[in-house]
């Protein structure tokens, strides 16, 4: 199953923005809030160097990478868990994924709404925000999202409660272990996050970076700063392009790749590789999986069916000039099911 992400935020926080860039895939972006009420779904293929090696090492018919899916989830506001701006529906969204990206506003921009007409990332003293306009004194950014994740979860589980409670009252007493077979709860606030601490084109240009009562919200968490409208032109760019404005916001690579890579990291996974005459394809498996299970992401029988492999990193497979060289040298390593698959491992399975 590819990886899936989901793009969380307040409204008009540029999370579509961001989607668009991420997929350019053409989204509901309005100035206005709630104006996405089912989440959009992208599938972004993850742009890999090692698979365009291997396929001109092997003259590979196709390439095939990796992918993510991308989940745009319409804005969450103070109050959804109770039913607030479009409610619970937004909650079950994000309980789908596998990890969240919580887009934070840090860029002002007096043209773009926020629906609380306050930019409050984080309260840099502990204490309650301005009040804004209409009187109100919101908590920052970050922790409405928290909260609201924490109220539903704390929903999930009175409801759990209650339902074990019901059924304990009308089983037997032989009967009541039955109960601990209940699944698991998918409880919100158990997700990965990757805070995007979104900023306008002028704060990329003077390197911005979040303060320490920001680095303290986000608790350690991984995050990633960009700024959507320089994402999305990036998007829309050639190769060429792309590398000069890089190079004009004193920049190594896109906000985006650096998600990528940090959704990876997050979720603990790793990305190994086959190449032949018919394609050169990257595959996903979990830190820490022996061979055998990784194979599952080839096809599902190759689990059980597994032999052996024969294994080499594909730095050292490009080096050699191909597996015939490769094997001349006895850089290949066979192995069996107690192998540990690591990161750029070049593998054939013999089953």
């Amino acid at each position: 199953m590819p990886l899936s992400i989901g793009i969380v935020g307040l409204p008009n926080v540029g999370k579509s923005t961001l989607f668009k860039a991420l997929t350019n895939k053409q989204v509901d972006i309005q100035n206005y809030p709630f104006t996405t009420i089912d989440p959009n779904v992208g599938v972004v293929a993850v742009p890999d160097e090692r698979v365009d090696a291997l396929s001109l090492l092997s003259d590979s018919k196709k390439k095939i990478y990796t992918t993510i899916d991308f989940f745009d989830i319409a804005g969450l506001v103070k109050g959804a868990a109770q039913g607030e701006g479009l409610g619970n529906k937004f909650l079950a969204n994000i309980r789908e994924v596998d990890a969240i990206a919580h887009v934070v506003r840090v860029f002002e921009n007096e043209n773009v709404i926020r629906y609380d007409n306050k930019i409050d990332p984080v309260r840099t003293d502990g204490r309650p925000g301005r009040p804004t306009s209409n009187g109100a004194s919101p908590a920052d950014d970050i922790e409405i999202i928290q909260t609201e994740l924490e109220l539903a979860d704390l929903e999930t589980k009175e409801k759990r409660e209650k339902k074990v409670k019901t059924k304990s009252d009308l089983l037997h007493d032989r009967e009541i272990n039955q109960i601990s077979k209940l699944p698991e709860l998918n409880l919100l606030t158990g997700k990965k996050v990757i805070f995007v601490l979104n900023v306008s084109e002028s704060q990329m240009s003077d390197g911005w970076q979040p303060g320490p009562d920001l680095l303290k919200a986000m608790a350690g968490r991984d995050y990633v700063v960009l700024s959507t409208p320089l994402e999305l032109l990036l998007s829309e760019s050639t190769a060429d392009e792309k590398k000069e404005y890089l190079t004009e916001f004193g920049i190594k690579e896109s906000g985006l790749d650096q998600l990528i890579k940090k959704a990876y990291k997050t979720l603990g996974l790793v990305t190994f590789l086959t190449t032949g005459e018919d394609e050169s394809r990257a595959w996903t498996a979990h830190i820490g999986d022996f061979i055998p299970k990784a194979s599952r992401a080839i096809h599902t029988d190759f689990e059980k069916l597994f032999i052996r492999a024969e294994v080499i990193n594909w730095k050292t497979l490009l080096e050699s000039g191909g597996y015939a060289p490769a094997r001349s040298k006895g850089l290949l390593r066979t192995v069996g099911r107690d192998y540990i698959i690591r990161e750029g491992d070049v593998v054939e399975i013999k089953i």
